[in-house]
C-alpha cells in the first residue's frame, strides 16, 4: 500500500481489501456498474421468472429461502418474491450480536405482511467470547457472525429440503473485490464464501474455552451434502439492477420501513445497517485498518448510482468518516467484557502503520480522499 489510489468515480481507496483498479484509476466496482448498462434486464427478469416457475410451491410448502436481516435490501427481496412473484419464501435470520430496537421493529413490519421467519440466536456465552477474541486478534468482533450468517441459511435449506436460496448482491462485484469465477455474480460459490466472506475455518477456533461442538452452527455444510440435495443459491442482483437507495425507497413505500431517529454513527444516513449495535465498532475498525470508514462506504455506493454528487460526498466524508462510536461504546464493551483502556490498546494494535503517521500528537492518514 505504498501508493494509495482513489477511484476517480466512487472515491473508494485501493486500501480496500481485494479491490482492483484499471489503468485509468477506476475501480472494478465502478467498471462493473458500467457493464450493467449493456445488460438486457428484461431477459434477466425472464430468467428469474423461469427459475421461480421451476421451484414455486403448489402445496403451501416453502419453495425458497431468503437470508434476512430485516434491513432494506433483504426485505425488498423477500417482499418481491412473496407479493410480486408469488413465491413462498422462508426468511432465515442469524441474530445480530447486539440486536437493536429499530431492527426488531422493521422485522415485525415485514413479517406482518405475511411471512414465516426462522430466527436463530446462538449460544451467547460462546458468541461473546468469540467477539472479544476476534476483536483482540483481528480487530473485528464479527468474524464468527460472518460465518454464522453465511452458514445458517444453507443449514436450514438442508434441514427442510428447500432447493433454492436467494441472496442479495454479490459484494465482490458490486463494491470491488476479487471475483473468482465468470458467473460469481449469479451463482453463489462455496469457495468464494469461505475465502472472501468468512476467511477462515471455524475448526481453527477451538481452544481451552471453545470446543468443536460449540462451533457447529458456524461450520459451512459440505459441498457433497449440498450437491446431493441439489440446493442452488443465486444472487438477486444478477436478475435485477441492484441499487441500495432504491431498495430503501421500495420498502419505505410498501410497508413503512422505519428509519433511525438519528444519524447513524460514522455516516450521514439513517436507514442502512441499523440492526446491530456493534456495527459502528466494526466500521470504525475498518477505518483504523484500511483508512476508510462507513461514510466513505455509503457515499461510494450512492455515487455509483448517481444519487449523490461528488462535492456532497466529499463534504460528508470530511465530516463523518472515522467518527468515534461513542453512542454504542458502553454496550459493546459490556458485550465483549472489555474496559475502555483495553479497547484503546486494541485500536492502537490494529492501526495500520502503512497508512497512518504521527503528526505532532495526532495520528493522521497518509492519503487524502479528494
Amino acid at each position: 500500500m505504498e501508493t494509495i489510489i482513489i477511484c476517480k468515480t466512487c472515491l473508494m481507496p485501493s486500501s480496500r481489501p481485494r479491490i482492483e483498479f484499471d489503468i485509468n484509476g477506476i475501480c472494478n466496482a465502478c467498471n462493473y456498474q458500467k457493464k450493467k448498462e449493456l445488460i438486457d434486464w428484461k431477459e434477466r427478469q425472464s430468467q428469474f421468472e423461469d427459475l421461480c416457475n421451476e421451484h414455486r410451491s403448489k402445496d403451501g410448502s416453502y419453495d425458497c429461502i431468503v437470508p434476512w436481516s430485516g434491513g432494506k435490501d433483504s426485505s425488498s427481496i423477500a417482499y418481491k418474491l412473496k407479493h410480486v412473484f408469488k413465491m413462498n419464501p422462508l426468511l432465515t435470520t442469524f441474530s445480530p450480536l447486539i440486536p437493536s430496537e429499530i431492527g426488531k421493529i422493521n422485522r415485525e413490519l415485514l413479517l406482518n405482511t405475511g411471512f414465516d421467519n426462522y430466527f436463530f440466536r446462538p449460544d451467547q456465552k460462546i458468541s461473546k467470547y468469540l467477539s472479544k477474541r476476534f476483536f483482540i486478534e483481528r480487530g473485528n468482533p464479527k468474524v464468527h457472525w460472518d460465518a454464522g450468517v453465511n452458514t445458517f441459511p444453507v443449514r436450514v435449506a438442508l434441514e427442510k429440503n428447500i432447493k433454492l436460496i436467494f441472496y442479495a448482491e454479490h459484494g465482490e462485484s458490486e463494491y470491488g473485490g476479487k471475483v473468482l469465477e465468470k458467473d460469481s455474480d449469479k451463482i453463489r460459490d462455496v469457495s468464494e464464501v469461505l475465502e472472501n466472506q468468512i476467511g477462515d475455518d471455524p475448526n481453527n477456533w477451538e481452544d481451552e474455552f471453545v470446543n468443536k461442538n460449540d462451533l457447529n452452527m458456524y461450520k459451512y455444510p459440505s459441498t457433497e451434502k449440498l450437491s446431493e440435495k441439489k440446493i442452488s443459491a443465486y444472487y438477486f442482483s444478477y436478475f435485477f439492477r441492484w441499487d441500495i437507495y432504491e431498495n430503501f425507497k421500495y420498502v419505505k413505500k410498501k410497508f413503512n420501513f422505519q428509519q433511525s431517529n438519528e444519524r447513524i454513527s460514522g455516516t450521514f444516513q439513517n436507514y442502512d445497517s441499523m440492526d446491530d449495535h456493534i456495527d459502528p465498532i466494526y466500521y470504525y475498525m475498518q477505518y483504523i485498518k484500511f483508512g476508510f470508514g462507513r461514510c466513505l462506504r455509503d457515499t461510494s455506493r450512492l455515487l455509483q448510482h448517481n444519487h449523490l454528487d461528488r462535492k456532497t460526498a466529499l463534504d460528508y466524508i470530511k465530516k463523518y468518516d472515522g467518527e468515534f462510536p461513542d453512542r454504542v461504546l458502553d454496550q459493546c464493551l459490556n458485550y465483549m467484557s472489555i474496559d475502555l483502556l483495553e479497547f484503546n490498546e486494541i485500536i492502537e494494535k490494529h492501526k495500520n502503520k502503512e497508512i497512518w503517521e504521527l503528526k505532532g500528537n495526532k495520528n493522521k492518514l497518509k492519503f487524502n480522499i479528494t
